[in-house]
């Protein structure tokens, strides 16, 4: 159900009711109640293209009322494209009490803005400022994202991990268009020349599995082992490392043509997957604690220039590491530890500690490197904050950590090229 803008149209009953039930009573409900959006969600405008889910009982038997910009389609509320800052405002009556929320609408960046996106569990893809860490906006993709990746057009691509739809947004013209049939994708990868890959945890009877999708819309699918989660891709091999959790292994994958080229014997309940600069070298992450798995985690780097891949390092235990990322020139390695609440910093050839743990907020989740900027960050899933560090100092910068979306697992960062600058004859 639609109203337009106030005053241009006649309600309808249902609308007119709720309307009238706000003149009555002052018990006022939450935006969850009408969108079932978490609360981090309402403090940011939302960006055209947005999908906000409506719960079935607000949708069906009691839909809200819609006051301003926007249409309601199939249980979504679909934000519209806007020119400037607008809102609007939804209007429902339940059981004898009305929830009323006002959400932002905002115009998604210009081509010339860098970003960074976050993959924020609970909200959605929540664009920042990297200079001020503002949020620009957020698009909400009507479930929950677990990553994100930006390709070389700034183009944003996120999964589902609790369904089985990916989203992918263009740039020049802003176009934002669902790809079905992607079920339970853990970690995405966006290639230069526009392909996606992504892990599915569990798509064919327990099996996980890699996908790739051609800018063509042609797609692939291989299965790679027991619970396919973390990713690894080496653009000049044109390789797809996939780590299987629940059988400890990682399958290297012909990138061209998703045919399996090898099995590696990797680590227990490998989860993080990191490739160093020349792509020799692939880091993995046993996700491991002694409370839960009777043993600590670790992380190892694995030689692939044999023919037979090794372990060649292993770093000392650790409380319970997830993830991991390799510094731009290959020096250092980063591996987040949920537990402690800290980034491990050590050597990427020993791996062994060469600077003391790096404190952040609570639940640190992937780290990311952003070599233009000299930064690492890091995003905190327990805190809705990413903590910023600078790569030369291990110093957290100004203004670090900062709010985000709800329950952060992924940051991207896209660098806007600078317009070329030509000589004018005089």
């Amino acid at each position: 159900m639609r109203i337009g803008r106030l005053g241009s149209l006649l309600c309808s009953a249902v609308a007119c009711s709720a309307v009238a039930l706000l003149a009555a009573t002052p018990h006022l409900r939450h935006l969850a109640d009408i969108t079932g959006e978490a609360p981090s969600a309402l403090r940011i405008p939302l960006l055209p293209g947005s999908r906000l889910k409506l719960p079935a009982r607000t949708s069906a038997a009691h839909p809200p009322a819609m006051l301003g910009p926007g249409r309601i389609h199939r249980g979504f509320y679909i934000a519209p494209a806007v020119m400037h800052p607008s809102h609007v405002t939804f209007v429902a009556g339940h059981h004898g009490v009305v929830s009323l929320q006002r959400v932002g609408l905002v115009a998604q960046p210009p081509r010339s803005q860098s970003f960074l996106a976050v993959a924020s569990y609970d909200s959605g893809i929540v664009l920042h400022n990297p200079q001020s860490f503002a949020p620009l906006g957020l698009l909400a993709i009507g479930g929950a994202p677990s990553d994100v990746a930006i390709g070389g057009n700034g183009e944003i691509v996120a999964g589902n991990t609790d369904g089985s739809t990916l989203t992918l947004v263009r740039r020049s013209p802003w176009r934002v268009r669902r790809i079905a049939g992607v079920p339970l994708t853990d970690e995405v990868v966006l290639t230069p020349n526009g392909t996606i890959f992504a892990s599915l945890r569990n798509a064919s009877d327990g099996q996980g599995m890699l996908i790739s999708i051609a800018p063509n819309g042609q797609r692939r699918r291989i299965e790679t082992g027991a619970t396919a989660e973390g990713l690894a891709y080496d653009p000049a091999r044109h390789i797809v490392y996939v780590g299987n959790v629940n059988d400890g292994t990682v399958l290297a994958v012909n990138a061209r043509t998703l045919t399996p080229l090898r099995r590696i014997r990797a680590v227990p309940r490998v989860f993080g997957l990191a490739l160093s600069p020349h792509g020799n070298l692939l880091y993995a992450v046993a996700n491991q604690s002694r409370q839960q798995f009777d043993h600590r985690g670790y992380v190892v780097a694995i030689d692939l220039r044999a023919r037979h891949p090794r372990i060649v390092a292993r770093s000392r235990p650790m409380t319970f590491p997830v993830d991991v990322a390799v510094s731009p020139k290959g020096r250092r390695i980063f591996v987040t530890d949920e537990q402690r609440d800290i980034v491990n910093v050590l050597n990427a050839a020993t791996l062994i500690a060469v600077h003391a743990p790096l404190s952040t907020c609570r639940i640190p989740w992937k780290p990311a490197v952003d070599a233009l900027r000299g930064r690492l960050y890091i995003p905190c899933a327990g805190a809705d904050r990413i903590d910023v560090f600078s790569l030369r100092t291990l110093r957290r910068v100004p203004g670090a950590p900062f709010r985000t979306g709800g329950y952060p697992l992924a940051v991207a960062i896209w660098n806007a090229p600078k317009p070329l600058r030509t000589a004018h004859a005089r």
